[in-house]
């Protein structure tokens, strides 16, 4: 079981809640398929990266937007939320509010970062007549 699987509890649950046409060529795995879509949303990979072990790449990608259409994402997570009484916590970042602070900088702004590299480096030496004109001229 690989850490973005299904355990055997959320997948009593789910099983019953997928859509099952039984016409036509038998499906592939509806668990090892879930546990794809799974595996690319929570690691952030692109479906092209999804490792062999969930089956082809293609049958994911198809079957995770087909099921975003008919809405069954959303029975699902009813599903589980219902599953686990409550218990579970989620936060969409949509939701979420930052300081305005927090931001990039304006439209139209630039920002200019100085670095000045004399500055951590040691200092040079320079010889006696150039230090005495520089104070000379500056008194």
């Amino acid at each position: 079981m690989s850490r973005y699987d299904l355990t055997d509890f959320e997948w009593r649950v789910i099983e019953p809640l997928l859509p099952n046409k039984p016409r036509g060529v038998p499906r592939v795995d509806d668990r090892r398929v879930l546990n794809g879509i799974f595996w690319v949303l929570r690691s952030g990979a692109p479906w092209r990266d999804l490792p062999e072990r969930y089956g082809p790449r293609t049958t994911c990608y198809n079957r995770f937007t087909r099921w975003r259409a008919a809405g069954v994402w959303d029975h699902l997570m009813d599903a589980i939320s219902a599953a686990h009484d409550g218990e579970i916590q989620m936060i969409d970042s949509t939701s979420i509010r930052a300081h305005q602070q927090a931001a990039t900088a304006k439209r139209g702004v630039q920002i200019i970062v100085s670095v000045d590299h004399a500055a951590g480096s040691r200092p040079r030496s320079t010889s006696s007549s150039t230090r005495k004109a520089s104070r000379s001229g500056s008194a």
